[in-house]
């Protein structure tokens, strides 16, 4: 839609997807739309993964979407693939942004946008930027913060640690809520989180937890409230 244009070695298009990218043969971007070059880009990303390898985007978030470990082989070779043509194209920067922070955001969005000269930004400062998040956390006596899953992939800046790391800066307690938690205690602590109420707790069933969300969120909120305010 820019202008680029990828082909097969028989001068087609490439089938769409990210297994497609395996029959790329050459990288034209001369067409590329003038206006370009007059915009700036801000990659605002929330995970810093790069585009391929053991951290890169088919291996971490292939298996989310239902890959199979063949599949995240595949399109793992095939973004490679892909960087190795785009530095054919455009020289050595393209490894350079292949093995970048946030190039592996979105499945590869994220290289897709370095290339075009963004610049890298982690997604929460811009949001909390956005939301003015410093004026309200100034009156703020808990923070809390939360998303569906505490995991591993939370501590590589997505919302609730960059939550938690700004309402540390300015000395106020943090915890979080969410559906499932797969973090221990200690690394909780590491990433400024006080504690975590996973809605899990209050009823085991994860299909209720997704139909009676809001009823079960009310309890888990009375428990913060005891906990904490009164």
């Amino acid at each position: 839609a820019l202008g680029a244009r990828f082909s097969t070695a028989a001068g087609e298009p490439i089938p769409p997807g990210g297994g497609g990218l395996a029959e790329l043969d050459h990288a034209d971007l001369s067409g590329l739309d003038p206006r370009l070059t007059s915009v700036e880009f801000v990659l605002a990303s929330d995970v810093d993964n790069p585009l391929t390898g053991p951290k890169g985007a088919p291996a971490v978030y292939g298996p989310q979407k239902g890959a199979s470990p063949e599949d995240v082989e595949t399109l793992d070779a095939a973004l490679a693939h892909y960087a190795k043509v785009l530095e054919e194209a455009i020289g050595t920067r393209a490894a350079e942004y292949a093995a970048s922070p946030g190039a592996g955001a979105a499945g590869g969005i994220g290289y897709g946008a370095l290339i075009l000269g963004a610049r890298f930004r982690a997604g929460i400062e811009v949001m909390l930027d956005v939301l003015g998040f410093a004026p309200a956390l100034a009156w703020a006596s808990l923070v809390i913060t939360g998303e569906g899953s505490l995991d591993e992939q939370t501590l590589h800046g997505k919302a609730p640690a960059g939550v938690a790391a700004a309402a540390r800066a300015a000395g106020k307690e943090v915890v979080a809520v969410c559906g499932r938690l797969a973090l221990a205690p200690e690394a909780l602590g590491r990433a400024g989180i006080r504690r975590a109420y996973a809605l899990t707790d209050v009823e085991p069933d994860v299909a209720k937890c997704i139909a009676d969300a809001g009823p079960i969120l009310e309890r888990v909120a009375e428990r913060i409230g005891r906990d904490f305010l009164l």
